[in-house]
């Protein structure tokens, strides 16, 4: 079994729309190992997204993931979880995502696009660790 992590970012929570994204997975057969609702500091938003700093929005999305809480997901499934759990996700541009994926459906702004996934299990395994250090990405 595979682990990945995903953000139901505060655009969603906002919007109510945690239970529905969460609803999906589930119906996907995927299973819920972690979550919990949380107001990201500066200090762990900058860990999670290390690799964009330096970019022209990588103030933006600081500020936006610390904005309001957000629902932070370990999500189980098969290998490659972290495929399945990107393809139901959709494009990250929410008007280029196909209906029947997350952003297709709910999605409204590229800057304010719902969710996050893991994008490799390597990825999975860093991610996690921050999040929560005592899971895995792999069981």
């Amino acid at each position: 079994m595979d682990r990945t992590l995903v953000i139901c970012k505060p655009d969603a929570v906002e919007r109510g729309l945690v239970g529905e994204i969460i609803a999906r997975f589930e119906r996907r057969n995927l299973t819920i190992v972690a979550a919990e609702l949380r107001q990201v500091d500066e200090a762990t938003a900058a860990r999670h997204y290390a690799e964009h700093e330096g970019k022209p929005f990588y103030g933006e999305l600081i500020e936006f993931i610390t904005r309001s809480p957000a629902m932070v997901l370990v999500v189980e499934g098969p290998e490659d979880t972290w495929k399945v759990v990107r393809t139901m996700m959709g494009p990250t541009n929410p008007r280029e995502a196909p209906p029947g994926t997350i952003r297709g459906d709910l999605g409204i702004l590229f800057t304010e696009n719902l969710v996050h996934g893991s994008d490799s299990i390597d990825s999975a395994e860093r991610e996690i660790d921050i999040w929560f250090p005592n899971l895995s990405a792999t069981r």
